[in-house]
């Protein structure tokens, strides 16, 4: 089975998406952090970040790979072209590299041909933003996250201050999230949208429990 979460970034994706394969014993794919290690990358060869054929190259030459304890369904590191990324690509420099590195239609072709390799054989919880589009569009159970703006950024401020690294500063967060949404939302490839058939949840008033609960309740009900 694959369950397919989208939305915007803070919308709670992969806090949810990661304690639904606990619940499930499913395995957990954050595709985020692959079009992060293309762009981290990207930066550490001097790849101009509009240089699309470039880009694309990269992209198809280079393997992701998640790390993974025995047991445990959860990704404990990424990496790519030998080089351990896991903190890496948590960065504010990051995070405004992904945008336009993740609206190359090269970039997407290849890292898409790598999601569905990684799923082709487990029950898998895929989170990102054309999930339900684009990769997986026939997944069994499709899911739209979204959250208001100003919740998004408080969360994503918490987050980074537990992590211990990334911005920290509410007001640039939400400016920079607000940037995200208009960018992923008008590209001309795998634009942000509910996937056809997908359950919209909105998050913003609800704990990760209750969301969980919505999703696994859905789950039960298609199985």
């Amino acid at each position: 089975m694959i369950i397919a979460i989208d939305g915007p970034a803070g919308s709670g994706k992969s806090t949810v998406a990661r304690e639904v394969a606990k619940i499930l014993g499913f395995h957990y794919l954050d595709t985020g952090a692959m079009y992060r290690a293309v762009s981290w990358l990207a930066l550490e060869r001097g790849i101009a970040l509009d240089d699309a054929e470039a880009l694309g190259d990269l992209a198809a030459s280079e393997r992701i790979e998640f790390a993974h304890e025995e047991g445990n369904p959860i990704a404990t590191g990424v990496s790519i072209a030998g080089n351990d990324v896991t903190d890496a690509i948590r960065t504010p420099e990051i995070d405004k590299a992904v945008t336009p590195v993740s609206a190359t239609p090269s970039v997407r072709e290849a890292l898409v041909e790598q999601q569905r390799a990684i799923a082709a054989s487990d029950d898998i919880v895929m989170e990102g933003r054309d999930i339900g589009t684009v990769v997986f569009p026939d997944a069994e159970v499709k899911i739209f996250l979204t959250a208001d703006a100003d919740e998004r950024a408080r969360r994503r401020s918490n987050q980074n201050l537990t992590q211990g690294y990334g911005e920290t500063d509410t007001e640039a967060i939400l400016a920079d999230l607000k940037r995200r949404d208009e960018a992923d939302s008008t590209r001309a490839v795998a634009p942000l949208k509910p996937a056809p058939g997908a359950v919209e949840v909105d998050t913003t008033s609800l704990s990760i429990e209750q969301v969980c609960k919505c999703i696994t309740d859905i789950v039960d009900s298609v199985r």
